[in-house]
């Protein structure tokens, strides 16, 4: 599906430029705590854009079609990574603890996602 291709181009062009906005704009600004949280944000976005990607090409009619939890595993990533990295990339910037609290949301969005690629591989492997 186009869409996950796309989202994931989209995702993965802005983990590039966060990256070289943190290692560059905001190395003096922020501590190296507060830096280390906005990597982890980055490296996050970027493998799970690279995941959406993935997803898109496997919904292709050549290979496995438009199984339904292929649509989850796609729509759970991006989820994912708005809350996950999101609040991360908030957390960072502003200092707010509580963000804390919000992205293990994320991070459950993105296991689902895996779990649903894994059920998807399985519904179409039999």
């Amino acid at each position: 599906m186009p869409f996950f291709i796309i989202a994931g181009a989209v995702n993965a062009a802005i983990a590039v430029a966060f990256g070289a906005f943190g290692a560059h704009a905001l190395k003096e600004k922020l501590s190296e705590h507060y830096l280390a949280i906005w990597e982890t944000a980055v490296q996050y976005q970027m493998f799970h854009a690279l995941a959406l990607i993935a997803v898109g090409i496997l919904m292709s009619p050549m290979l496995f079609g438009s199984v339904t939890q292929l649509s989850w595993a796609g729509y759970l990533i991006l989820a994912g990574i708005i809350i996950f990295s999101g609040s991360l990339y908030v957390l960072s910037l502003t200092g707010i603890g509580i963000l804390g609290a919000i992205t293990p949301i994320g991070g459950v969005a993105f296991i689902a996602g895996w779990i649903m690629l894994i059920i998807a591989a399985i519904k179409f492997s039999n």
